[in-house]
């Protein structure tokens, strides 16, 4: 299996997390699963030649069966790595190893090739249980992080958004008294007062910004926003830390506290056109008017997403990532009928042995058989890339992709012309 992942294309993200996923569930007997990391440039002759050192030292092991399986793993991966002649520009990792099935002594030799996202750094071979996915995760991790700091002279809101997440929010308020003065205080007093308690409520909230912030080494910028001219005075007083400064960008905005954070997110969406969260809530936006308009070009509805799809008429398909639904192919061993269900996840182990135990609704006999059993995100992938159409998986983590989910079922179609 290869998987080569770009970051922007939300579909080989998935499927990528999900190889992580199915390869953290393998696990093997004793040290019988191989991870190689491959810098990139490095002649896999090289490799290979390590490999070979490697197949002779493990003559040695004891226990004939892990001996076998150890090298029969390592015979694999040499096989994979003929396929090239060198590591590409960020080089190659290969899985190999005996994955037991059914018990002790039925293992099966599974070999995977990953291009890595990011360059590796250095060459590593390991045996172990399982195979070593640690560096793998660290390339994966989304690196687009931005803090967002909205305020005006009554409150305020920090805020952290990493990929398409708000991660971390606080709110502050300024106890600061309106410009009206008190009875009996004199006008001047009084606004000294006022800009006393308005620079400590500015360095309060700079210093718990600075707190959040310096937390995560990998910021990309800072929106400093709000109404009015205090997000100006705040950027002007040096309240952020000295390192943030040439990251600041301002915005003007209606609101502050958290309702400004959200406005501060849309009205940056040019700066922040990296940021996956900001182009799936576009998208779901983008849906959303053209459903109200006078003549929509949207299809929604499984069956009616479905149909759009099989003629071809769908240009973006928009698909809840977190679905938990499995679609299911049963099949009759008799007369071969096939019934197709839409199950939970959560209810796989109770509902399909009671549907395999039934009888056959066309021949009467009980010999149902599971032929597959597949996510519904992965079907809805697999149908959008069959009828070419652009996939775009939506998370549900924030409000437009939790509607896309609660309101649409988690998928609806943009057609082409619209």
């Amino acid at each position: 299996m290869e998987i080569k992942l770009d970051r922007k294309d939300s579909v080989t993200l998935y499927r990528f997390k999900k190889l992580i996923k199915e390869l953290e569930s393998k696990e093997g007997r004793g040290t019988e699963l191989i991870s190689i990391y491959i810098p990139p440039g490095k002649p896999i002759s090289d490799i290979i030649g390590y490999l070979r050192q490697e197949y002779s030292t493990a003559s040695n092991i004891k226990s004939k069966t892990t001996r076998k399986n150890v090298q029969d793993a390592i015979e694999s991966a040499i096989q994979r790595l003929k396929l090239f002649n060198k590591a590409g520009p960020t080089g190659l990792i290969i899985f190999s190893g005996a994955v037991p099935q059914n018990g002790p002594g039925k293992e099966k030799i599974e070999v995977y090739h990953v291009v890595p996202p990011e360059p590796i750094e250095i060459f590593l071979y390991r045996c172990d249980s399982r195979f070593y996915l640690e560096p793998l995760k660290d390339l994966l991790k989304e690196k687009d992080v931005y803090g967002i700091l909205v305020i005006d002279n009554e409150e305020a809101a920090v805020a952290v958004v990493k990929g398409r997440r708000i991660i971390e929010q606080k709110k502050f308020t300024s106890g600061v008294p309106g410009k009206h003065r008190a009875g009996g205080q004199s006008a001047r007093r009084f606004e000294r007062l006022r800009e006393m308690s308005l620079n400590e409520y500015y360095k309060r909230v700079g210093e718990h910004a600075n707190q959040i912030f310096l937390q995560y080494p990998e910021i990309r910028g800072i929106i400093l926003a709000g109404p009015g001219p205090t997000k100006e005075l705040f950027y002007e007083g040096d309240y952020l830390h000295y390192t943030f400064r040439d990251k600041i960008h301002l915005v003007d905005t209606s609101y502050s506290g958290e309702e400004g954070i959200r406005e501060a997110l849309q009205k940056s969406r040019d700066y922040l056109k990296e940021l996956r969260m900001v182009e799936e809530q576009e998208l779901v936006r983008r849906f959303m008017s053209e459903l109200s308009s006078e003549n929509p070009s949207v299809v929604y509805g499984e069956k009616e997403v479905l149909k759009a799809l099989e003629s071809k008429t769908v240009d973006i398909l928009l698909v809840s990532e977190d679905l938990e639904r499995v679609k299911i192919l049963i099949k009759c061993g008799n007369c071969g009928e096939e019934y197709v269900y839409m199950i939970d996840e959560h209810e796989l182990t109770t509902k399909v042995p009671k549907i395999l135990s039934s009888s056959c609704q066309r021949c009467g006999s009980q010999s149902l058989q599971l032929i597959e059993q597949k996510s519904i995100v992965d079907f809805w992938i697999e149908e959008g890339e069959k009828a070419q159409a652009r996939v775009e998986l939506i998370s549900s983590s924030h409000e437009e992709g939790e509607m896309l989910k609660k309101a649409f079922g988690g998928v609806v179609g943009l057609l082409k012309g619209h």
